[in-house]
Parts: structure tokens; sequence; C-alpha cells
């Protein structure tokens, strides 16, 4: 077991977090990954109102005794959710643990922690993280380039982002994207982190929600098959590259708007691809550790298996190459 202040402040047995996705992340994933140690997230607006919410909080309660999650995620919109009813149903159900995400989680933090509740925030560049933790948020997931979904507009790949975000902070620092196996999980914790998020690697278990042929798919796929869309409306979204994630791809860069790709970027069109199994159905959000991925095993064989591959590293690997390093060479004095 790897200890530590992030461990210890959200009460869980193992510093890695499973993904809020849309469409994804259900209570029967959540409870699945935190019976096996982790923790385990519910996505808030995957439910259609706030009562939904509030019975999936309570389905995931009767599957799991561990502590779980709930996923906010605020972004801008014409016709925005009613997120505070979101909030107040988390809390009217007495979730302990919230992760936020998206824009300023100012209002909501106020909130959650009036209520007692632990607050992770996801972000994707060392000012926001600096700013939530300014807002009294309890840990931040920081977000490097290589996720799925919303990686931000600076660029950052991870390896870089995490330590930079580690060292202007005195909160436990998260790291997400770019993580599938043990080597990721020594890696981040090596950069500064505390633990670990993992979505697209979540998605290829045997408790996630989304079709089999989506699973498949994504062990078929390399690091370089995702797309990046909305980069010229500077709002950029990591998806699986498919016919319809090119196709938006070309229509935004030969100067097109929104509105010419709305139809193809529908939030509905996407949710089929998890309900039907056809990877061209619409757009839908994978991250480029997709490459690393070659199995679709349970949540407690996927978290057992990254903490034994960790150990394996720290115990032997690590210390066989610093005892190498140490011993003279041939002739040597």
């Amino acid at each position: 077991m790897i200890r530590n202040a992030f461990t210890e402040a959200f009460g869980i047995q193992h510093p890695i977090v499973q993904g809020g996705m849309q469409w994804v992340a259900t209570a029967e994933l959540a409870a699945a990954v935190s019976n096996a140690g982790g923790l385990g997230l519910i996505s808030a607006l995957t439910q259609p109102t706030p009562q939904h919410l509030a019975d999936e909080i309570a389905r995931c309660r009767n599957l799991t005794d561990q502590p779980f999650g709930v996923n906010l995620t605020i972004l801008p919109s014409i016709s925005p959710p009613p997120y505070a009813e979101y909030r107040q149903a988390i809390i009217d159900s007495g979730v302990t643990i919230v992760e936020t995400a998206g824009s300023n989680p100012a209002p909501h933090v106020a909130a959650f922690k009036a209520a007692g509740v632990r607050v992770l925030h996801k972000c994707t560049s060392v000012r926001h993280a600096v700013k939530a933790q300014s807002l009294q948020v309890d840990a931040v997931s920081i977000d490097g380039f290589e996720c799925a979904g919303h990686p931000g507009e600076d660029d950052v790949p991870g390896l870089v982002l995490i330590p930079a975000a580690a060292r202007k902070l005195t909160i436990p620092v998260v790291a997400s994207g770019g993580f599938a196996d043990g080597r990721g999980l020594v890696a981040a914790l090596a950069l500064g982190a505390s633990g670990i998020s993992m979505g697209t690697r979540f998605m290829c278990t045997v408790e996630s929600p989304i079709h089999q042929n989506i699973k498949e798919a994504i062990v078929q796929a390399s690091e370089r098959d995702t797309e990046l869309i909305f980069r010229p409306l500077h709002n950029t979204a990591r998806v699986a590259a498919n016919t319809v994630s090119r196709k938006v791809a070309q229509v935004l860069a030969a100067g097109g708007q929104f509105e010419d790709v709305r139809d193809l970027v529908a939030g509905s069109r996407g949710r089929r691809v998890y309900e039907l199994g056809d990877p061209d159905a619409g757009i839908w959000t994978v991250g480029q550790v997709q490459g690393l991925i070659e199995d679709i095993p349970t949540c407690a064989e996927l978290i057992s298996r990254i903490l034994e591959e960790a150990r394996a590293i720290l115990t032997d690997h690590l210390p066989a190459l610093l005892k190498d390093a140490s011993a003279p060479t041939p002739g040597g004095r």
C-alpha cells in the first residue's frame, strides 16, 4: 500500500482515482473502483436531473461501503444545467468527496466546503491549480496534454506540467492524462504527485458500462489514434480518431464555425457510440494512453496489477539499477 497525504485526506487505500467521465462514470464502475481500494467517481451530468443523480448515489452506496465521490463538471453553455440543484443533491445525499472540473468552481467550492465535503479540482494549468488552492480545495488533479477530453490550450504534457504544479502547491497533486499501469504511478510519484487519475484505462474494464466493441477498439488502437478538434475555436478536445472527428477537424480548419459542426458533435451521438458499439456513430473521448492498453480486466485486477508493478519497480528494478551503477567498472581502481 502507498499511503500519503492524499490517501489520508480522502480516506482511500490506494492513490488511484477513476475519472468522472460523462456517460461512463456510473454507480457500477465507481463502486468497483472503490471496492478495489481506489476512489470511484460518479458523473453528475450523466444523470438527466438532480433527482436521478440522488438515485444513482443511492445505488452506488448499495454497491460499496468504501469512499466514493461525484464529478461535477462546470462548462459554459447557452442553456446550462441547474448546477446549484445538482450540487445540493450531492450535499443532501451525504457524499463527502467531490471532483469539480471545467470553469471556475468558486461558487460550488464554498458550498461544498461549508457542508464538510472534500474537493478535488481538475485543471489543465499551473495557474488554475494555484487559483484552486486559494479557494481552499483539498487537492488538485492536473491534466496533461495527453489526456482525453479538454486538455486546455497550453499544450503542456504531463512530464512538465506535473512537477511544475507540485512545485507551486502545498496541497496534494493527482496526476491525470496518460496513466494506465504501475510504471505511470511510479513516474507520477517521482514527479511530485501523490497519485494518479485514469479515465481511458477504466473505460476498458469489465465493469465499464460502454459497449464491448468500444472496449475492444481501445485495445486495438495506438497512441496515434486520437484527433484534436475545436482547436480553431480555442476549445480543444482530444477525441477518438474516426470519420466524424476527422470531418469536424477538416470543416473547422477550413474556416468553419461551431454551427457548421453542431450536428456532428452532438452529445446524443456520442452517447450512442457507447450504447450501440459503433465507433463511427459520433464523437467520443479517449486519450493517447490507449496505446498502452492491451486487455480488459476487472477494476480489482487492474488496480492490483498496477500496485504490484509499482512495487516491483520501487523494490526490485530501481534498487538494482542503483546497485549496478555503484559497482566498479572493469579495470577500475
